[in-house]
């Protein structure tokens, strides 16, 4: 049975099911599901009393939500965690882009009307890569219902882009001219570099995650989609003055846990919250892009503080 199909049977099991009292170190409280969301299967993960502080955790490329699985239970003893897969990741549907326009407004547009659908209207946000530019338009779009910001890997200065940005930009400048950037961008190689690079601990990392990824990518209508996405990526950088003129100006609680390590988002990137932030608590890790492969319970730990000095 391959992954897909697992997940599909763990679905139908699972939807529908009453939800376990959480519990530490277990997935037993998890569950899994999908909704309709502006004409789009969505599909999230959801941990810990409904009643609890909301925690919406936003995963970045090329993953999903997945990503946070061993993240999840350690939080859901005191917290209501939202996990959702953007349109055309993980299990998400991924409708064509002439059905579906992948832009980062758009993914965050559903993304909003997800919350919406599913009230819950106070959280604070884990924003992971991918999950910055679309977190940075929600909270704007809704600015009263962010209690807090969890920014782990989740660039929004110049100084935070690697050096491949510079390629990427002559991607931006003419995509048609330079498909060896998309070709590079969407590898096996890349997508193994962005967990192993620069890792002191490259044995904590599980290879069934960029195995995993890589067929995601290799699927079909994949290339499409991620390349409009990687084209996109160049109207969040244009927004980072206005993201961060909210943050000085509205100062939200804010916890940034950052992998030294990593070759994308480096690591002067979470230093540069503090310009904007300065009550903001910055850790910088020995890990990469992925963070929470090899420090999970570190940054649990770290948000359980966090939370616990703001309460919702």
């Amino acid at each position: 049975m391959n992954r897909l199909s697992k997940y599909v049977l763990a679905t139908a099991l699972f939807i529908g099911t009453a939800q376990a009292a959480p519990l530490p170190s277990t997935n037993a409280s998890t569950t899994y599901h999908r909704v309709q969301v502006d004409g789009v299967g969505i599909f999230y993960r959801e941990a810990g009393p409904e009643n609890a502080p909301a925690i919406v955790l936003l995963h970045g490329f090329p993953s999903s939500s997945r990503e946070f699985d061993t993240l999840i239970p350690l939080l859901a003893t005191k917290y209501h965690l939202i996990a959702p897969d953007y349109p055309g990741f993980g299990l998400s549907d991924a409708p064509s882009p002439t059905k579906y326009t992948y832009t980062f407004d758009h993914l965050a547009r559903t993304m909003g009307d997800l919350l919406e659908k599913l009230k819950v209207t106070n959280y604070t946000l884990y924003l992971h890569d991918y999950g910055a530019p679309i977190g940075f338009r929600i909270i704007l779009a809704h600015p009263d219902q962010l209690h807090a910001l969890i920014i782990q890997n989740g660039n929004i200065y110049k100084a935070g882009l690697g050096a491949q940005w510079t390629k990427i930009a002559g991607f931006w400048a003419d995509p048609k001219a330079h498909p060896e950037v998309l070709n590079s961008f969407l590898s096996f190689d890349a997508t193994r570099d962005r967990h192993i690079a620069g890792t002191s601990h490259p044995d904590h990392y599980d290879p069934d995650s960029w195995i995993d990824e890589y067929a995601d990518l290799s699927r079909p209508g994949q290339r499409e989609i991620q390349g409009d996405l990687l084209y996109d990526y160049r109207t969040n950088v244009a927004s980072y003055p206005k993201w961060q003129a909210w943050l000085r100006d509205r100062q939200p609680p804010t916890l940034v846990v950052w992998g030294e390590h990593d070759p994308s988002f480096v690591a002067p990137g979470a230093e540069a919250f503090k310009r904007d932030l300065p009550n903001a608590e910055i850790h910088v890790l020995d890990a990469g892009h992925f963070a929470l492969n090899e420090k999970t319970d570190e940054i649990a730990d770290l948000i359980l503080r966090f939370m616990a000095k703001h309460p919702g």
